[in-house]
């Protein structure tokens, strides 16, 4: 089979019907999570508080299931490597956060702890570029919104950040 995660060849995942109908919910979940994670960090920067990020979490948790069942779509259509890759490293990052969050809490934010820190940050930044960049290829009205929801993101990491709750 073809791998149809390059550019060239974006339009064949376009004709696979349950691969587009992956790679929109790929989508959806990259801005979801965007959006969530922008909620989480206004948040905290107003109540000085984890309280309302850590309930956001949750619905970061619940967008597992969507991503995995579009990995699985992805990879009963033969879609490339390049669509597989955001979804499991979005995987990954929920597998992370479950233990040092919500099973067995360890506070590694502040102060900080770089073993925890610095695979936690790269999975969640690596897992919303890895997840947006496919859209390129196939919708860049979809894509450029991801760009927008991203934005967003980084504006209000950036607002936490200044208030000293990042």
């Amino acid at each position: 089979m073809n791998d149809v995660s390059t550019a060239n060849n974006a339009d064949q995942i376009l004709q696979h019907g349950a691969a587009w109908r992956a790679a929109l919910t790929v989508w959806g979940v990259v801005n979801a999570v965007n959006l969530l994670q922008a909620l989480g960090f206004l948040t905290r920067a107003r109540t000085g508080s984890m309280a309302i990020n850590h309930v956001l979490g949750y619905g970061l948790i619940g967008l597992a299931v969507p991503t995995a069942l579009a990995l699985v779509a992805f990879w009963r259509a033969h879609a490339g490597w390049r669509h597989r890759l955001g979804p499991v490293v979005y995987l990954t990052f929920i597998g992370l956060m479950l233990v040092v969050d919500y099973l067995w809490p360890i506070e590694f934010r502040s102060p900080g702890r770089p073993a925890i820190l610095v695979p936690y940050l790269m999975l969640f930044f690596g897992a919303i570029v890895l997840m947006g960049a496919p859209m390129f290829a196939l919708n860049r009205r979809l894509w450029l919104a991801t760009v927008v929801t991203t934005a967003l993101l980084l504006g209000a990491m950036g607002v936490a950040i200044a208030t000293g709750q990042a």
